[in-house]
């Protein structure tokens, strides 16, 4: 399991040219799950996001998490995060999960996520999306659940 963490000032999402759902001060996730994923997987990777100390203190220092300043939280599932560019010029999706396996993993995800935060806006998955933020810093940080550094 994948993700893409931005520190954004805001972030909107547009679903299929329809829904639009926004945050304020917080973070957007673009999360990404193959098939090797289990549940340990979402457990560790939302504790690992939720906790991270990416926002600045009062000494313009990063050392507070997002429950720290109890910011939203935008999660968008995102396959391509699996991609594979290591032959030709068109990415492979091999290793994303397929629905049936990353619908129940990204939906458990989400639900973990909403009972740590408050404002948690979700994109939809399988769903065509537009993005837009206000990257805050910018910072951008990329964590796997497969390389636990």
């Amino acid at each position: 399991m994948r993700i893409i963490i931005q520190r954004v000032n805001k972030a909107s999402i547009k679903i299929d040219n329809k829904e639009e759902k926004s945050i304020a001060k917080g973070i957007l996730v673009l999360l990404g799950i193959e098939e090797k994923d289990e549940i340990s997987d979402v457990d560790w990777l939302l504790n690992k996001m939720l906790n991270l100390r990416i926002f600045d203190d009062n000494n313009g220092v990063m050392n507070l998490s997002l429950l720290d300043v109890v910011g939203d939280l935008l999660i968008v599932s995102q396959f391509t995060l699996h991609a594979s560019t290591k032959k030709g010029k068109r990415p492979s999706y091999i290793k994303a999960a397929k629905p049936e396996k990353a619908i129940p993993l990204y939906e458990d995800f989400v639900a973990k996520a909403k009972e740590q935060i408050a404002n948690t806006k979700t994109g939809e998955f399988g769903a065509y999306m537009k993005i837009n933020l206000e990257n805050d810093g910018p910072v951008t940080i990329f964590v796997d659940s497969k390389n636990k550094e």
